[in-house]
Formats: C-alpha cells, structure tokens, sequence
C-alpha cells in the first residue's frame, strides 16, 4: 500500500504572540487522492465557492459556515481519512538550554508528528506545507531521522518528504481547518467578546463529532482523530 500524508501547521513562528502551535497531518491512501479531491469540489459547488477557492481556517465566516460544516463532516464520514495533530504550549520552551534554534526544535515537533501517523510497512509520501526557501535541508534531516527511528535505511518506508505550497493541495487545506479549530479551542479566542461566532461554533461541530475536548491527549490507539497535547512541565520530555 502507499500513502500520502499532508501536514500544516499553526502559530509556529516564535514570536507571534500566540501561545499554543498546532501541527496536524491527514493521511491517506494514494489511490484515493483524486476522488476526495472530487469529493470535495462538488462540496463546493453545491455551496457556490469557487474550485479554486482555498480551504483556511482563517476563511470561516457566517456566510460560508454550513460550507465548512460539510467539509468537517466529510472528514469525519470518511474512513479513508486520518487525522493526527501535536499541540504544543509555546511559553514553556527554552531553546538555550537546549542548546536548539525555534526552526531546529520546529522540525522536532514534526518529527514527533509524524513517527505515530506514517504507515511503518507500507511506502509513505509526506507533503508539508511550504516553510520558507532555506528549509530543504531540514526536510532532508527529518526523513533521516524518521527513517532510522523505523529502522527504514533503505527508504522503503518514508520514500520522500517534500515541501508544497497549500493552494497546491485541497487534503493540506482541510488539514488547516481542522488543525485550526483545535488551536481555537487551546487558545480559547472563543472566549473573546469579539470573536468570530461562525468559528465558535465551527469548532464546536468539531468537538461533537470527534468527541473530544481538543484540549487532552487521546488515545495512542485512536486512528481517526489522534490528539497529542505536549505539556513540557509535565513530564513530557521532548526537547
């Protein structure tokens, strides 16, 4: 079997003020790409959107919330679809002492990502969403490091990761919006008196059809929608 896994990622930069990144990766199986890729543009067009309109988080609106309710359900109604996502509590890193850059320690949270989603006797194809023009070199590193960790030193597993523009891929977007949500939920901008209602309850639809509080750690074993929340100054020694 081979699969493809497409990842994204949320409030990663250092200092953006933003207290909680997510990391999130949907997998699937290669031979389906193209018919969730159909799947999902007919969603779009029982909704009006344009096929090359792209699926973001940042685009949920009151006006395009049933659209991106169905785009939830989609997910969640398809057993070929996967989800796994790694939230991590930013104020707790200390990068001195561990003697790590933010972009080293990035690439780390990927590889802790992505160990517990890729298919360990089947042929994988990563996809991340594009960092910036210097991060070649890191991907390189992390298919090494994911590799040896599968004991795959023939690259028979992890056949290749490769950085992709978002827009080239629909799977990646929904990845966004779901990853999105779980970052909403952490970070509790519901909270706001001027937070978006059509988020609020975006992420609500999330919550009730995963049946999870996004905010916990599931189960190892979960395979539709595994959540796993690094808290450092608990014990969970990642760095």
């Amino acid at each position: 079997m081979r699969y493809n896994i497409y990842c994204d990622e949320s409030c990663h930069l250092e200092h953006d003020n933003q207290k909680y990144m997510v990391l999130g990766g949907i997998i699937c199986e290669k031979s389906d790409r193209n018919i969730i890729k159909k799947d999902i543009l007919n969603i779009k067009k029982r909704y009006g959107i344009s096929a090359r309109s792209e699926i973001k988080w940042n685009k949920v609106s009151p006006s395009k919330l049933e659209y991106y309710k169905e785009l939830v359900n989609y997910f969640f109604d398809n057993d070929n679809l996967r989800l796994r996502a790694v939230v991590i509590d930013k104020s707790q890193l200390n990068h001195k002492l561990f003697n790590q850059t933010h972009d080293d320690w990035y690439y780390k949270m990927y590889y802790y990502l992505l160990i517990n989603l890729v298919e360990p006797k089947q042929e994988n194809y990563i996809y991340l969403d594009i960092k910036d023009t210097k991060s070649s070199s890191k991907v390189e590193g992390l298919k090494k490091y994911l590799s040896f960790k599968l004991m795959d030193y023939d690259f028979n597993v992890i056949k290749n990761i490769q950085s992709i523009n978002s827009q080239e891929s629909t799977i990646m977007q929904l990845a966004d919006l779901l990853i999105g949500a779980i970052g909403y939920r952490n970070r509790k901008v519901y909270d706001n008196e001027d937070c978006s209602w059509a988020k609020k309850e975006l992420m609500m639809h999330v919550i009730n059809r995963s049946g999870y509080s996004l905010t916990k750690n599931t189960m190892l074993s979960e395979k539709k929608f595994n959540l796993f929340c690094i808290n450092l100054r608990a014990g969970d020694n990642i760095e």
